[in-house]
């Protein structure tokens, strides 16, 4: 039977079936090797370490392979840490896929209707077609409705790749509003499209990996190829327009070292950039900071472990709750806030 990393508790006796997220093999003080894992399932993840017998194992798995563990839960430093006893490979004809693949906690089909508004609210007949083409594609909608997306930073959950294009689709809404000159149109492309050729890059049906032709040509190539596509087939879409979308995408890594063949050279390909990264990281950073409360089985805590991704630790707030009249009160003596935002109200 299937264990979830959230339902571990401290000196439990485990045997289950998890995927293999990270792999290492440190030393010990004495110079003796162990092997260190993180290990996860849809529920989260938990950091698992062999100490012994580890020369015998340490070639039968590698990173996104299935093992079944026995082993046992201990808490080391507040935290949850699995210690195995016993490791092997498994095959994915013997896991349940739904059992490592979260989703999205919003609504899939309420997120793209709404993205589906904001792109018939926009003016340029050819962008809102080019969105519209793509979006609206039976080949394509079914592989982006569930495509993911990242492999493991960011949005890694079925629908995560339309959470993301939404979230982003929002932001641009206000930002359009908020500074002169920018041309909401193309910045709808850029949230849209940037991360479209995810939907070949990813492969998703067990766990989230690579595939071939998304290690060998990668997303930003193939959205900028697919709007090539789909542009080619509207009457009349202008070739000039055309290339600033294919720039929008080619560049939203911003330098040539992120795997950005182009840097930005127009002002929506450098909000694009930006704004990706922005939301990529917020996201990145709440779950992270969720997971370490998840592994600290109410054992409340003051700072995070160190994030390899933002090489730090994290003060972990305390929430302060107020009274309702006290909220009240705050409410009355704010001070009048910034121009609303444009009408539309997703319902994400």
């Amino acid at each position: 039977m299937k264990i979830f990393v959230k339902d571990l508790k401290d000196k439990d006796q485990v045997e289950s079936y998890f995927l293999v997220r990270t792999k290492s093999t440190p030393l010990t003080k004495g110079g003796k090797p162990y092997l260190a894992l993180m290990l996860g399932d849809r529920s989260g993840a938990i950091e698992a370490r062999m100490w012994d017998n580890v020369e015998g194992v340490i070639n039968n798995f590698q990173i996104d392979d299935f093992v079944r563990v026995r082993g046992t839960v201990n808490l080391y430093q507040k935290r949850k840490q699995l210690i195995i006893g016993e490791i092997s490979k498994i095959s994915k004809k013997e896991i349940n896929s739904s059992d490592f693949l979260p989703t999205s906690k919003f609504d899939i089909e309420v997120m793209y209707k709404n993205l589906l508004a904001i792109v018939h609210g926009m003016k340029n007949k050819y962008l809102r077609q080019l969105i519209l083409d793509t979006l609206e594609d039976p080949e394509i909608k079914p592989k982006y409705l569930k495509c993911p997306a990242a492999r493991t930073i960011h949005h890694n959950w079925v629908g995560g790749l339309l959470e993301h294009t939404l979230s982003i689709s929002k932001m641009m809404l206000f930002l359009a509003s908020h500074y002169e000159g920018l041309d909401l149109d193309l910045l709808i492309v850029g949230a849209v499209f940037h991360d479209i050729g995810k939907i070949w890059e990813l492969s998703y049906e067990s766990n989230i990996a690579y595939t071939d032709v998304g290690r060998l040509v990668g997303h930003l190539v193939m959205g900028s190829e697919l709007i090539e596509k789909k542009a080619n087939l509207i009457k009349g879409f202008p070739d000039e327009l055309k290339n600033i979308c294919k720039h929008l995408v080619l560049s939203h890594h911003g330098k040539y070292e992120f795997g950005s063949p182009k840097r930005p050279k127009i002002l929506e390909a450098f909000i694009v950039s930006y704004i990706d990264d922005l939301d990529s990281k917020i996201a990145a950073l709440q779950g992270f900071i969720q997971s370490e409360k998840n592994k600290s089985e109410g054992h409340p805590l003051s700072w995070t472990g160190h994030s390899s991704v933002f090489d730090r630790y994290f003060f972990i707030r305390k929430e302060v709750k107020i009274g309702a009249q006290e909220a009240d009160a705050n409410e009355r003596n704010s001070e009048p806030g910034l121009e609303p935002a444009p009408e539309y109200k997703p319902d994400l």
